[in-house]
């Protein structure tokens, strides 16, 4: 199972299209998440390891975990996803027309010249497939986490930007079950 808690909100970054920027959170915000995260983990005894996306709105939370006796692994197949040169614009300064393009063509067309989201859901999908066997914690991102959702679902990538999620709110846990083993092979018949 993956435990996975969206990051804190990131300073000044409303209206922006945010994915890779990398954004400042304020250290009160970090540290209440890390809370939040010690205190669940110690109540349902699991592990003292989490894995954290290298933006600093996920990292630092680990960072601060890390300092209080836990084990940190910064992955970058955690990370939200790219908007290319579109990324950290508001999004009013973003051509009518680009954002026509990657409407008519969601699934394929890579927004900003970034990643399509296409692209990021075979990402989230083998970064799911190399999970360890066992409970897993981590900080991540909106986009990369309503991937993950849609993925436990049995749900392939939206075609159409109204069928995509509404995003998980900061600092909220979503439980994201690990992928279904594959069937075990026919036993052979007794003799």
């Amino acid at each position: 199972m993956l435990y996975i808690w969206r990051h804190p909100q990131p300073l000044d970054a409303a209206g922006l299209c945010l994915g890779r920027t990398d954004l400042a959170v304020d250290r009160r915000k970090l540290r209440r998440l890390a809370g939040r995260i010690q205190r669940f983990a110690r109540r349902h005894r699991l592990p003292r390891e989490i894995r954290v996306s290298p933006l600093r709105r996920a990292r630092e939370v680990g960072r601060i975990l890390e300092r209080r006796g836990w084990h940190c692994r910064v992955e970058p197949g955690l990370v939200e996803a790219d908007f290319g040169r579109w990324d950290g614009l508001p999004w009013r300064e973003i051509e009518l027309a680009e954002m026509d393009a990657w409407c008519a063509d969601f699934a394929a067309h890579a927004p900003g010249g970034g990643e399509s989201l296409t692209a990021l859901f075979a990402r989230v999908e083998t970064w799911l497939a190399e999970l360890p066997a066992g409970p897993v914690l981590a900080v991540g991102h909106a986009g990369w986490i309503g991937v993950a959702r849609l993925l436990a679902g049995g749900h392939g990538v939206p075609q159409q930007a109204r069928d995509w999620p509404r995003p998980v709110a900061y600092n909220a846990l979503s439980l994201i079950p690990a992928a279904p083993a594959a069937p075990a092979p026919p036993r052979p018949a007794a003799c």
